[in-house]
């Protein structure tokens, strides 16, 4: 949270012939021809992606194929006003074709505008473009919290966008009643803002019994200066609300070897000292819980985590939560119960376990669970106000 996904633009030449494509976005208007970029075998490209009209300070990736000669033979190099100085590019090979790359930052002086690029391939020049910058932006500061309020638990995203000519500091610290300590903002080179070498971020999560309310944020620098002061709200899920009890699902089960979509209430076999893996499902869970739901039972060595599937596989499903369980491996044979309670108590739901010994019948592959039943209970305070319309939790309001 916190980060905003920008969209990518490509400076392309294609040097032989002319190229217009996205000449509209500042994106490329390119011609040119000579030894190293002959059409008919060796074309010559290069892309400068970055965020759409990059401002001054920002880093582009650029990357150049098609040059010809054996691998490392060539000194590429891109030149353009917007880079401080020429932008020698290192060499890497994928699927066994060469592919010269670097990342730049655009000059903190560059101007708004089109400017040109030049693309050279041992000092002699193979191709000439256009790249559009834009003029530099005021620091800024958000808070990121859902529009209706931050549940508590959940996290908020904290970010300072502090890309300006002149402005050097590395230490910025947000406080507020809200949260437990003062939060560190910090740069991740890794994080969708790489481009960005002066985006600091955190996303901390709100105390689970943090009250209602409207809180400040407020953002001090190295000197202990503040700079800038956000609102958002907190407001824990009410009756009415669709995630005050949700649509929870489970717990259900699937072997180790299995993927989640195998889950299931039917009968498997599962031995003492085996693993078996618990999964959750939740049409509209709440927020400020999901990264603390467990499943409880006597038959585990302990509690289990469930994490969120935020894999591709679960695209399109209800939101997910599993987490591999041992059992115990000194357990006598029976049935045990496995609970998981979900929106702040206010759901509560068991299902049964049939541990085999662990050297008897039923330790078949893939390890086996007997599931004896499950029930389902609901705690009285949920009946109040039951789950009521669908709660788009991708709401989001920035201030």
């Amino acid at each position: 949270m916190g980060q905003t996904k920008r969209a990518r633009a490509a400076v392309v030449v294609v040097c032989a012939g002319v190229l217009g494509w996205g000449a509209a976005d500042g994106v490329a208007e390119a011609h040119a021809a000579s030894r190293y970029a002959k059409p008919s075998h060796h074309t010559v490209r290069v892309e400068v992606n970055g965020a759409f009209e990059a401002r001054p300070g920002e880093i582009v990736d650029i990357a150049v194929t098609g040059v010809a000669g054996g691998a490392g033979a060539r000194a590429v190099t891109v030149v353009s006003p917007v880079f401080a100085r020429p932008v020698r590019l290192s060499l890497a090979v994928e699927g066994g074709r060469p592919r010269y790359a670097a990342h730049q930052a655009v000059s903190l002086t560059a101007k708004a505008g089109r400017h040109p690029v030049r693309v050279e391939v041992d000092g002699r020049v193979v191709g000439h473009g256009r790249v559009r910058t834009v003029a530099a932006k005021r620091p800024e500061f958000r808070v990121t919290a859902d529009r209706a309020g931050a549940r508590p638990g959940e996290r908020v995203g904290l970010s300072f966008d502090d890309l300006y000519p002149g402005e050097k500091g590395t230490s910025f610290t947000v406080r507020s009643r809200a949260f437990r300590a003062p939060v560190v903002l910090r740069h991740d080179t890794g994080g969708l803002d790489w481009n960005n070498p002066r985006m600091f971020t955190a996303a901390p999560q709100l105390p689970p019994d943090v009250p209602d309310g409207t809180y400040d944020a407020e953002l001090t620098g190295p000197d202990g200066r503040r700079i800038a002061v956000r609102r958002f709200t907190v407001r824990a899920a009410r009756p009415g609300d669709s995630d005050y009890v949700g649509k929870g699902h489970g717990p259900a089960f699937f072997d180790r070897t299995s993927r989640p979509e195998a889950a299931t209430t039917g009968r498997f076999r599962v031995e003492a000292g085996g693993t078996v893996k618990v999964l959750w499902s939740d049409v509209d869970p709440d927020a400020g819980e999901e990264e603390r739901l467990t499943a409880t039972s006597a038959a585990f060595d302990a509690p289990v985590p469930l994490r969120r599937d935020d894999s591709k596989a679960a695209d399109g499903d209800d939101p997910r939560f599993y987490g591999p369980a041992r059992i115990r491996d000194d357990l006598s044979p029976g049935s045990y119960p496995v609970t998981v309670v979900s929106h702040h108590g206010r759901v509560k739901k068991t299902g049964h376990v049939l541990v085999t010994q662990a050297e008897g019948a039923g330790g078949g592959p893939g390890g086996g669970l007997l599931l004896a039943g499950a029930g389902a209970g609901i705690a009285a305070l949920a009946a109040v106000g039951g789950a009521v319309g669908f709660r788009r939790r991708q709401r989001a309001r920035t201030d």
